[in-house]
């Protein structure tokens, strides 16, 4: 894919940034563990609040925990995620203590070591695909998930393979996306 004829950066940064985007069109060749070692590697290290490190991933690999997730994934997503060969739940902490005291930045550090991981998967040559179409309930249920832990996203993971066949209103939106400039988000001083 020519990430350039799709996206150009207004100021200097890594390639790695524009490289990274959201395919549906996932190889079903298999991922090395090693290389998934190296993408929750990258999570390890982002930032969290008082070094709680409140993220957790769950992944699946093989068909019947792949099975599993698409048991609680939406219809509209499981059209072009049952490619994937990897399947992950993003997980996070609520409580930072044993007596329950709240974590008010868990989504938010969950979220950071979620960019970590999504670029090193870029950097492995891997692409990644989030979803919040999924049933929280069933999700957490099926994931025997803790009751202080929120699961926050679901992503694919694979090899990209220009060559898959999605539905034709999928397939018309399966490039990069562009993004708003800096000067709609960032603002000096004050909100405006």
């Amino acid at each position: 894919m020519e990430i350039e004829k799709y996206r150009q950066a207004d100021h200097n940064i890594n390639p790695i940034y524009l490289k990274r985007w959201s395919s549906r069109a996932f190889s079903k060749k298999s991922v090395e563990q090693e290389k998934l070692n190296s993408i929750f590697e990258a999570a390890r290290w982002a930032p969290s609040a008082a070094n709680w490190q409140p993220w957790r991933f769950v992944y699946a690999q093989t068909e019947a925990d792949r099975g599993n997730f698409l048991s609680f994934i939406n219809e509209n997503n499981v059209v072009w995620c049952k490619n994937a060969p990897v399947l992950v739940a993003i997980i996070s902490k609520t409580t930072r203590n044993e007596e329950g005291d709240p974590n008010i930045t868990h989504a938010f550090d969950t979220g950071t070591a979620w960019g970590y991981l999504t670029l090193e998967a870029t950097r492995q040559g891997l692409i990644t695909h989030g979803m919040g179409g999924f049933d929280r309930k069933k999700a957490k249920e099926v994931l025997q998930v803790p009751e202080e832990y929120e699961v926050q996203a679901i992503f694919a993971l694979g090899y990209y393979d220009p060559n898959v066949e999605l539905p034709e209103h999928l397939e018309k939106r399966e490039k990069p996306s562009d993004r708003n400039p800096i000067d709609t988000f960032v603002f000096q001083g004050e909100f405006k």
